[in-house]
Protein backbone atom coordinates (compact mmCIF):
# COMPACT_ATOMS: atom_id res chain seq x y z
CA UNK A 1 0.00 0.00 0.00
CA UNK A 2 1.36 3.43 -0.89
CA UNK A 3 1.24 6.45 1.09
CA UNK A 4 -1.93 8.06 -0.77
CA UNK A 5 -3.94 4.83 0.10
CA UNK A 6 -3.02 4.32 3.70
CA UNK A 7 -4.11 8.35 3.65
CA UNK A 8 -7.51 7.92 1.89
CA UNK A 9 -8.11 4.56 4.42
CA UNK A 10 -7.06 6.43 7.39
CA UNK A 11 -9.72 9.44 6.24
CA UNK A 12 -12.09 7.20 5.20
CA UNK A 13 -12.21 6.07 9.26
CA UNK A 14 -12.99 9.54 10.33
CA UNK A 15 -15.29 10.51 7.44
CA UNK A 16 -18.69 10.22 9.03
CA UNK A 17 -17.11 11.62 12.62
CA UNK A 18 -16.60 14.41 10.31
CA UNK A 19 -19.32 14.97 8.78
CA UNK A 20 -21.35 15.20 12.26
CA UNK A 21 -19.01 17.95 13.46
CA UNK A 22 -19.97 19.52 9.99
CA UNK A 23 -23.34 19.36 10.34
CA UNK A 24 -23.57 20.69 13.38
CA UNK A 25 -21.41 23.46 12.93
CA UNK A 26 -23.14 24.63 9.76
CA UNK A 27 -26.81 22.77 10.10
CA UNK A 28 -26.66 21.94 6.40
CA UNK A 29 -26.24 18.91 4.72
CA UNK A 30 -24.92 20.22 1.58
CA UNK A 31 -22.39 22.77 3.24
CA UNK A 32 -21.49 19.95 5.90
CA UNK A 33 -20.20 17.67 2.74
CA UNK A 34 -18.34 20.28 1.16
CA UNK A 35 -16.84 21.19 4.44
CA UNK A 36 -15.43 17.58 4.80
CA UNK A 37 -14.25 17.57 1.33
CA UNK A 38 -12.36 20.25 1.54
CA UNK A 39 -10.99 19.02 4.59
CA UNK A 40 -9.87 15.59 2.56
CA UNK A 41 -8.46 17.82 -0.05
CA UNK A 42 -6.18 20.01 2.72
CA UNK A 43 -5.17 16.78 4.15
CA UNK A 44 -4.00 15.22 0.48
CA UNK A 45 -2.03 18.40 0.32
CA UNK A 46 -0.59 18.33 4.03
CA UNK A 47 2.60 17.27 5.42
CA UNK A 48 1.34 14.73 8.13
CA UNK A 49 4.35 12.96 8.91
CA UNK A 50 4.54 14.31 12.45
CA UNK A 51 0.89 14.06 13.11
CA UNK A 52 0.79 12.32 15.77
CA UNK A 53 -3.03 12.55 16.48
CA UNK A 54 -4.75 12.31 12.55
CA UNK A 55 -8.40 12.51 14.24
CA UNK A 56 -7.75 15.39 16.18
CA UNK A 57 -5.87 17.46 13.56
CA UNK A 58 -8.73 16.41 11.09
CA UNK A 59 -11.64 17.64 13.55
CA UNK A 60 -9.22 20.92 13.89
CA UNK A 61 -9.08 21.21 9.72
CA UNK A 62 -12.83 20.75 9.49
CA UNK A 63 -13.37 22.87 12.69
CA UNK A 64 -11.39 25.94 10.86
CA UNK A 65 -13.44 24.93 7.32
CA UNK A 66 -16.48 25.33 9.04
CA UNK A 67 -15.82 28.64 10.88
CA UNK A 68 -14.95 30.25 7.83
CA UNK A 69 -18.60 29.48 6.19
CA UNK A 70 -20.06 30.65 9.16
CA UNK A 71 -18.15 34.07 8.73
CA UNK A 72 -18.82 34.34 5.22
CA UNK A 73 -22.83 34.05 5.93
CA UNK A 74 -22.33 36.38 8.85
CA UNK A 75 -20.66 38.87 5.95
CA UNK A 76 -23.64 38.15 3.55
CA UNK A 77 -26.13 38.82 5.82
CA UNK A 78 -28.55 41.75 5.16
CA UNK A 79 -30.21 41.65 8.19
CA UNK A 80 -29.44 39.98 11.83
CA UNK A 81 -32.46 37.97 11.78
CA UNK A 82 -31.59 36.83 8.35
CA UNK A 83 -31.77 33.28 9.75
CA UNK A 84 -32.71 30.17 8.12
CA UNK A 85 -34.29 26.81 9.79
CA UNK A 86 -31.12 24.25 9.05
CA UNK A 87 -31.84 21.52 6.34
CA UNK A 88 -34.08 18.79 8.11
CA UNK A 89 -32.99 15.21 8.33
CA UNK A 90 -36.15 13.17 7.62
CA UNK A 91 -36.82 9.29 8.28
CA UNK A 92 -39.52 6.84 8.34
CA UNK A 93 -41.35 6.86 11.78
CA UNK A 94 -40.50 3.30 12.22
CA UNK A 95 -36.78 4.58 12.93
CA UNK A 96 -33.96 6.60 11.90
CA UNK A 97 -32.29 5.73 8.65
CA UNK A 98 -28.34 4.01 9.87
CA UNK A 99 -27.00 6.90 7.58
CA UNK A 100 -28.21 9.43 9.62
CA UNK A 101 -27.93 7.77 13.02
CA UNK A 102 -24.92 9.60 13.75
CA UNK A 103 -25.78 13.41 12.47
CA UNK A 104 -28.64 13.16 15.17
CA UNK A 105 -26.79 11.54 17.82
CA UNK A 106 -27.39 13.61 21.77
CA UNK A 107 -31.09 14.53 20.26
CA UNK A 108 -29.51 17.14 17.88
CA UNK A 109 -33.01 18.44 16.92
CA UNK A 110 -33.61 21.41 14.28
CA UNK A 111 -34.79 23.50 17.42
CA UNK A 112 -31.39 22.94 18.73
CA UNK A 113 -29.52 23.68 15.67
CA UNK A 114 -31.71 27.06 15.33
CA UNK A 115 -30.33 28.19 18.35
CA UNK A 116 -27.09 27.62 17.33
CA UNK A 117 -27.94 29.60 13.93
CA UNK A 118 -28.39 32.88 16.61
CA UNK A 119 -25.17 32.04 18.03
CA UNK A 120 -21.81 33.87 16.61
CA UNK A 121 -19.36 31.79 14.63
CA UNK A 122 -16.93 31.81 17.52
CA UNK A 123 -19.11 31.05 20.05
CA UNK A 124 -20.92 28.35 18.17
CA UNK A 125 -17.02 26.68 17.35
CA UNK A 126 -16.16 26.88 21.09
CA UNK A 127 -19.83 25.27 22.38
CA UNK A 128 -20.31 22.40 19.12
CA UNK A 129 -16.42 21.55 19.69
CA UNK A 130 -16.23 21.55 23.46
CA UNK A 131 -19.84 20.47 24.79
CA UNK A 132 -20.66 18.23 21.93
CA UNK A 133 -16.75 16.53 21.05
CA UNK A 134 -14.73 17.38 24.30
CA UNK A 135 -12.28 19.40 22.52
CA UNK A 136 -10.08 20.79 25.43
CA UNK A 137 -9.98 24.73 24.90
CA UNK A 138 -6.76 24.65 24.89
CA UNK A 139 -7.20 23.28 21.64
CA UNK A 140 -10.15 25.58 20.81
CA UNK A 141 -8.54 28.77 21.05
CA UNK A 142 -6.03 29.00 18.33
CA UNK A 143 -8.94 28.18 16.07
CA UNK A 144 -10.85 31.48 17.34
CA UNK A 145 -7.65 33.16 17.98
CA UNK A 146 -8.67 34.08 21.73
CA UNK A 147 -7.27 32.87 24.93
CA UNK A 148 -8.53 29.85 26.64
CA UNK A 149 -10.41 31.65 28.93
CA UNK A 150 -12.06 33.82 26.46
CA UNK A 151 -13.03 30.39 24.62
CA UNK A 152 -14.76 28.85 27.79
CA UNK A 153 -16.79 32.38 28.32
CA UNK A 154 -17.95 31.88 24.44
CA UNK A 155 -18.78 28.01 25.20
CA UNK A 156 -20.35 29.69 28.16
CA UNK A 157 -22.60 32.11 26.58
CA UNK A 158 -23.59 29.27 23.86
CA UNK A 159 -24.52 27.07 26.38
CA UNK A 160 -26.83 29.39 27.92
CA UNK A 161 -28.50 30.66 24.85
CA UNK A 162 -29.26 26.66 24.47
CA UNK A 163 -30.21 25.38 27.78
CA UNK A 164 -32.89 28.45 27.74
CA UNK A 165 -34.57 28.24 24.40
CA UNK A 166 -33.85 24.03 23.56
CA UNK A 167 -35.21 22.13 26.01
CA UNK A 168 -34.56 18.44 25.50
CA UNK A 169 -37.28 16.31 23.79
CA UNK A 170 -39.01 13.88 25.75
CA UNK A 171 -37.57 10.70 24.92
CA UNK A 172 -40.79 8.09 24.70
CA UNK A 173 -41.45 8.65 21.14
CA UNK A 174 -44.77 7.49 21.25
CA UNK A 175 -45.91 10.29 23.70
CA UNK A 176 -44.31 12.59 21.28
CA UNK A 177 -46.50 11.29 18.21
CA UNK A 178 -49.68 11.54 20.47
CA UNK A 179 -49.13 14.97 21.47
CA UNK A 180 -48.64 15.90 17.89
CA UNK A 181 -51.76 13.83 16.50
CA UNK A 182 -53.38 15.81 19.16
CA UNK A 183 -51.92 19.23 17.11
CA UNK A 184 -52.84 18.11 14.23
CA UNK A 185 -56.66 16.96 15.06
CA UNK A 186 -57.14 20.03 16.98
CA UNK A 187 -56.12 22.15 14.46
CA UNK A 188 -58.31 19.98 11.72
CA UNK A 189 -61.49 20.62 14.50
CA UNK A 190 -60.82 24.16 14.39
CA UNK A 191 -60.42 23.78 18.20
CA UNK A 192 -58.91 26.78 19.43
CA UNK A 193 -58.90 25.61 23.35
CA UNK A 194 -57.65 22.23 22.49
CA UNK A 195 -54.66 23.54 20.45
CA UNK A 196 -54.41 25.70 23.25
CA UNK A 197 -53.95 23.25 25.87
CA UNK A 198 -51.49 21.24 23.81
CA UNK A 199 -48.67 23.74 23.69
CA UNK A 200 -46.29 25.00 26.18
CA UNK A 201 -47.22 28.39 27.49
CA UNK A 202 -43.91 30.10 25.72
CA UNK A 203 -44.17 28.37 22.91
CA UNK A 204 -42.13 29.24 19.72
CA UNK A 205 -42.98 28.72 16.43
CA UNK A 206 -40.09 29.18 13.52
CA UNK A 207 -41.25 29.06 10.02
CA UNK A 208 -39.17 29.78 7.16
CA UNK A 209 -40.95 30.09 3.73
CA UNK A 210 -37.51 31.12 1.84
CA UNK A 211 -37.00 34.51 0.05
CA UNK A 212 -40.02 34.51 -2.15
CA UNK A 213 -42.26 34.29 0.85
CA UNK A 214 -40.27 36.47 3.66
CA UNK A 215 -36.63 37.87 4.02
CA UNK A 216 -36.02 36.21 7.40
CA UNK A 217 -37.43 33.05 9.29
CA UNK A 218 -40.73 34.59 10.65
CA UNK A 219 -40.92 33.80 14.69
CA UNK A 220 -43.77 34.18 16.66
CA UNK A 221 -44.22 32.88 20.46
CA UNK A 222 -46.83 32.12 23.07
CA UNK A 223 -49.34 29.35 23.00
CA UNK A 224 -52.73 31.75 22.47
CA UNK A 225 -50.75 33.43 19.04
CA UNK A 226 -49.23 30.13 18.17
CA UNK A 227 -52.59 28.75 17.94
CA UNK A 228 -54.43 31.03 16.01
CA UNK A 229 -51.55 30.26 13.21
CA UNK A 230 -52.09 26.55 13.65
CA UNK A 231 -55.44 26.71 12.76
CA UNK A 232 -54.46 27.61 9.30
CA UNK A 233 -52.86 24.18 9.28
CA UNK A 234 -55.82 22.40 9.70
CA UNK A 235 -56.07 21.99 5.79
CA UNK A 236 -52.96 20.97 5.94
CA UNK A 237 -54.16 17.74 7.98
CA UNK A 238 -55.44 15.47 5.09
CA UNK A 239 -51.76 16.10 3.49
CA UNK A 240 -49.75 15.39 6.59
CA UNK A 241 -47.87 12.59 6.30
CA UNK A 242 -46.00 11.02 9.75
CA UNK A 243 -42.30 10.97 9.73
CA UNK A 244 -39.03 11.83 11.96
CA UNK A 245 -37.88 14.82 11.59
CA UNK A 246 -34.24 14.72 13.34
CA UNK A 247 -35.22 12.04 15.24
CA UNK A 248 -38.11 13.53 16.93
CA UNK A 249 -41.82 13.24 15.43
CA UNK A 250 -42.96 15.42 13.05
CA UNK A 251 -44.50 15.42 9.73
CA UNK A 252 -43.75 15.92 5.86
CA UNK A 253 -46.95 17.88 4.57
CA UNK A 254 -46.68 16.69 0.86
CA UNK A 255 -50.20 16.62 -1.84
CA UNK A 256 -50.05 14.96 -5.41
CA UNK A 257 -45.81 13.81 -4.82
CA UNK A 258 -45.37 17.36 -4.25
CA UNK A 259 -43.73 18.82 -0.57
CA UNK A 260 -45.30 21.96 0.76
CA UNK A 261 -43.69 21.94 4.22
CA UNK A 262 -41.82 19.84 6.87
CA UNK A 263 -42.45 20.75 10.52
CA UNK A 264 -40.33 19.69 13.15
CA UNK A 265 -41.91 19.64 16.85
CA UNK A 266 -40.25 19.40 20.34
CA UNK A 267 -42.33 18.05 22.86
CA UNK A 268 -40.81 18.84 26.18
CA UNK A 269 -43.04 16.95 29.88
CA UNK A 270 -46.06 16.39 27.45
CA UNK A 271 -46.15 20.25 25.90
CA UNK A 272 -44.75 21.21 22.23
CA UNK A 273 -42.30 23.62 23.37
CA UNK A 274 -41.04 24.85 19.67
CA UNK A 275 -42.31 24.09 16.11
CA UNK A 276 -39.99 24.42 13.32
CA UNK A 277 -41.71 24.80 9.75
CA UNK A 278 -39.97 24.53 6.50
CA UNK A 279 -41.61 25.82 3.72
CA UNK A 280 -39.47 27.66 1.15
CA UNK A 281 -39.99 25.57 -2.14
CA UNK A 282 -36.71 25.93 -3.62
CA UNK A 283 -35.33 23.82 -0.61
CA UNK A 284 -37.70 21.36 -0.36
CA UNK A 285 -37.17 20.32 -4.30
CA UNK A 286 -33.55 19.72 -2.65
CA UNK A 287 -35.12 17.05 0.14
CA UNK A 288 -34.66 13.66 -1.07
CA UNK A 289 -38.32 12.57 0.49
CA UNK A 290 -37.91 8.48 -0.97
CA UNK A 291 -37.36 7.56 2.17
CA UNK A 292 -40.85 8.01 3.03
CA UNK A 293 -42.03 5.67 0.26
CA UNK A 294 -43.90 2.81 1.00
Amino acid sequence: MDEREWLTERFEEHRTHLRVVAYRMLGSVSEADDAVQDTWLRLSRADTGSVENLGGWLTTVVARVCLNTLRSRERRREDPLDLRVPDPIISRENGVDPEHEALLADSVGLALLMVLETLTPAERLAFVLHDMFAVPFEEIAPMIERSPAAARQLASRGRRRVRGQAPAPDPDLTRQREVVDAFFAAARDGDFDALVAVLHPDVVLRSDGGVARARHTVVISGARTVAEQALTFGRLSPFARPALINGSAGVVVAAHGRPLSVMAFTVTDGKIVSIEALADPERLRELDLTVLDD
